[in-house]
């Protein structure tokens, strides 16, 4: 079931770093979510910068 709106909660170790902020690919065809929603989407300028998972940072020890 969809709803209209959403809570989001996010836990953190720091204050925000907006500059270290990254953001995966809403579509990344190597990323397989299922997703119910069809149509145009309405997206943030953060999700449209998203990169390809094969182009994300990746932190070593993690």
């Amino acid at each position: 079931m969809l709803s209209e709106s959403a809570d989001f909660l996010c836990r953190t170790t720091d204050y925000c770093a907006p500059e270290l902020e990254r953001s995966l690919a809403w579509n990344d065809p190597t990323v397989v979510v299922a997703s119910p929603l069809a149509g145009e989407l309405l997206l943030s300028a953060e999700d449209l910068a998203g990169m390809p998972l094969g182009e994300c940072v990746v932190f070593e020890g993690l």
